[in-house]
């Protein structure tokens, strides 16, 4: 089978090349300077070219908050161009994996949103990525993946971990972290691998949740990679979303159920302590790489 991963130049995208290089699996992999997912006619060559079994849809507008003042270019490519993937896939027969996230659900909550809740996004990005799986269902539901992710980070671009970790390991100021936001920091090489193997078992096609186990507010995750950094935890002072006013709704509660996968014989992510305890030594070398 021949793998085609767009926006491999972002954190997932990266993460994808990298294990499917290690399953010595044969793919093309596009950043959007070569593959514009809003350009039908760009999708329809490289589909044309490519010929792909099997699409894993990382390209995404992922700027939450330029989002609210950007309302076209973000519906643009996590709408109108996850419905130019959705119906190129379907010309082609290729199994489609798309990545959506959190942002589908109000955030208003204390209990995980199952993979079925209603959808009721509260900005314009949330907005943008409903649409985007609004588009898959009517398109080209018969042999598409949608999985919804939240709080990725890697050693990979740019994220909270790493910028956490940097503060932790090059500075000995007071580092202030919302605590009334809770979701589950979720690695990407992790959900990278989930996704593959989400693809070899042949389960029933929907809707799933890939995010690491457990839960934790931002605070908490700022603790544990303060912790693995041997840094002092009296560093790190909690503060309320109020403190820190964004142009777009941020979701107070995005844990995620994972009951999709029981159906699928793929276990759920690991636990979200472990999967950052394990990616810790590949970030800090990242960061001391770039410093």
């Amino acid at each position: 089978m021949t793998w085609l991963v767009t926006g491999a130049n972002g954190q997932l995208g990266r993460a994808l090349t990298r294990e499917l290089d290690l399953r010595a699996i044969e793919y093309a992999a596009f950043g959007s300077d070569s593959l514009d997912v809003t350009n039908t006619e760009n999708v329809n060559q490289i589909f044309e070219k490519i010929k792909p079994d099997v699409v894993i849809n990382a390209a995404a507008w992922t700027d939450v908050d330029g989002a609210e003042s950007n309302r076209d270019a973000a519906f643009a490519v996590n709408g109108d161009g996850v419905a130019n993937l959705a119906a190129a896939s379907a010309q082609a027969a290729a199994i489609l994996v798309h990545v959506s996230t959190d942002y589908v659900f109000s955030g208003q909550s204390d209990q995980p949103w199952t993979e079925d809740s209603p959808l009721d996004p509260q900005s314009v990005y949330g907005h943008s990525k409903a649409a985007g799986e609004l588009a898959i269902g009517t398109i080209y539901p018969e042999r598409s993946y949608i999985v919804r992710t939240a709080w990725l980070y890697s050693e990979f671009g740019k994220n909270f971990a790493k910028t956490m970790c940097t503060l932790a390991i090059s500075s000995d100021k007071e580092v202030t972290v919302v605590n009334d936001q809770v979701g589950q920091p979720s690695n990407a090489n992790e959900l990278a691998s989930q996704l593959i193997d989400l693809v070899h078992s042949g389960a029933t096609f929907g809707l799933y949740h890939g995010t690491n186990s457990g839960q934790a507010s931002w605070f908490e995750f700022a603790q544990e990679i303060f912790k693995l950094s041997s840094a002092d935890l009296g560093r790190l002072t909690p503060v309320s979303s109020s403190q820190f006013p964004r142009p777009a709704t941020r979701p107070s509660y995005s844990v995620l159920s994972h009951n999709s996968w029981a159906s699928s014989g793929i276990a759920p992510m690991a636990d979200w302590k472990k999967a950052l305890e394990k990616s810790m030594p590949a970030i800090l070398h990242s960061i001391k790489m770039q410093g």
